[in-house]
């Protein structure tokens, strides 16, 4: 299946103030792990191919002055920053939108804003060990990466929900090598909503179960999430969460690509890189001299 060539442009988006992270991450101090997205978003964007496609970044704050509002950390920062996201992207108008973040809360512009620009004709591959459904009244975690995908199905906060052009239907939403819903009221509330998952188990020979759902609810465009901590940690350490019996690297390769080579992939969003070795190094430098 072939589709003309579109404009696709590439975002780095190092969005950092989504994460409440430093009992994750305890080798390092909370500021230098909530501005590890940051450099995480910076390194991917190193790391990733050539391109000649337009990239653009979403201007974000390193102001470390963290403010709970209405259940979520740095409420209005992010609200201003999904809005300085959705104006860039409203100004481009691309077709397809390469996300690199930043924690997970980085999709939710790029799949908002393509869900309404393909008039809801879209499907959401959330590949991720959590389901990112958490609510501000849940009072039990107050960072919006745990709110991302509920962002995308228009439910959570009212002020960052009224910045956003589209909602997405939970219908058209499949979860892929989830296996930690963290408490029992997420996985009740997945059940509630009518989100399927496949276990990392069940694509780790073959991509057939995610194709078939694809085909069975008819979507033709596809929005692909991949947060790293999906990844095997025996494997790899990549991102803040380390959770045993994960994906392999070359599995997730071989899904995103089959579902590629299938259907009109419009996004993918690389997300909640945390390079715990940069960031170390990076604070050796700042100690020796003559780094003037």
């Amino acid at each position: 299946m072939s589709y003309n060539k579109k404009k696709t442009i590439r975002l780095i988006y190092p969005q950092w103030q989504g994460g409440m992270i430093s009992s994750l991450v305890p080798e390092l101090t909370p500021e230098d792990s909530s501005k590890g997205y940051y450099i995480g978003a910076e390194l991917l964007s190193f790391l990733a191919p050539k391109t000649t496609q337009k990239t653009l970044t979403v201007p974000v704050s390193t102001e470390y002055n963290r403010c709970e509002i209405s259940g979520v950390m740095d409420r209005d920062i992010i609200a201003k920053q999904t809005q300085d996201a959705l104006k860039l992207l409203n100004d481009e108008m691309p077709d397809k939108i390469l996300t690199l973040g930043g924690d997970c809360s980085v999709s939710v512009v790029p799949f908002t804003y393509l869900a309404n620009k393909y008039k809801d004709d879209v499907a959401v591959i959330w590949i991720d060990a959590h389901p990112d459904i958490t609510l501000p009244e849940d009072n039990t975690y107050n960072g919006y990466h745990a709110m991302a995908l509920a962002a995308v199905m228009g439910k959570g906060d009212s002020k960052i929900l009224s910045e956003l052009p589209c909602r997405i239907e939970p219908s058209n939403i499949l979860f892929v090598g989830l296996r930690d819903w963290e408490r029992e009221s997420i996985k009740s509330r997945q059940q509630e909503y009518g989100i399927k998952h496949l276990t990392p188990e069940e694509v780790s020979s073959n991509s057939n179960k995610i194709l078939e759902w694809i085909e069975q609810i008819g979507a033709k465009n596809i929005l692909i999430h991949f947060d790293m901590d999906v990844l095997e940690p025996s494997e790899i350490v990549s991102a803040v969460g380390v959770v045993e019996h994960g994906m392999k690297i070359n599995e997730v390769v071989r899904v995103i690509n089959d579902i590629s080579n299938n259907y009109n992939l419009i996004a993918l969003t690389v997300a909640e890189p945390m390079p715990r070795i940069a960031i170390k190094l990076k604070n050796m430098m700042e100690m020796l001299p003559l780094f003037e």
